[in-house]
């Protein structure tokens, strides 16, 4: 369990960031090359852009390989199946309990409103 919580952890770390997020999205229908994704954002340094890019690869969010003198990156979506099942798990439960409580207002609704029909009904 504690390897599986720190990735989850480097994960929503990961994720937690604006920046890293927008990266995401930039990579995840083509590999782009750290220099491409720097572009996209005008006001921050290309140190700073490849500390994001380190953080991500570091937590399995991206990865990056060499093409010639670049690196290329794109999305391992697979990094995010961790995370995506502790979120599923943390939402399954109460949501089986909603519909539970949901069903067992809607049952007892439609009796109350059958002994009223039933009490109106002229014999």
């Amino acid at each position: 369990m504690g390897s599986e919580t720190a990735v989850i952890d480097a994960a929503l770390h990961a994720l937690a960031d604006p920046t890293r997020r927008a990266i995401l999205l930039l990579v995840r229908d083509r590999e782009l090359a750290a220099g491409q994704i720097a572009r996209h954002f005008p006001v921050m340094s290309r140190p700073a852009v490849s500390q994001h890019l380190r953080v991500l690869a570091g937590a399995g969010l991206v990865e990056g390989r060499p093409a010639g003198t670049l690196r290329l990156y794109r999305l391992r979506p697979e990094g995010l199946s961790d995370v995506t099942a502790f979120l599923d798990g943390m939402w399954s439960d109460r949501l089986s309990a909603l519909k539970a409580a949901a069903e067992l207002q809607e049952q007892s609704a439609q009796t109350r409103a059958g002994q009223r029909d039933s009490r109106e009904k002229p014999a």
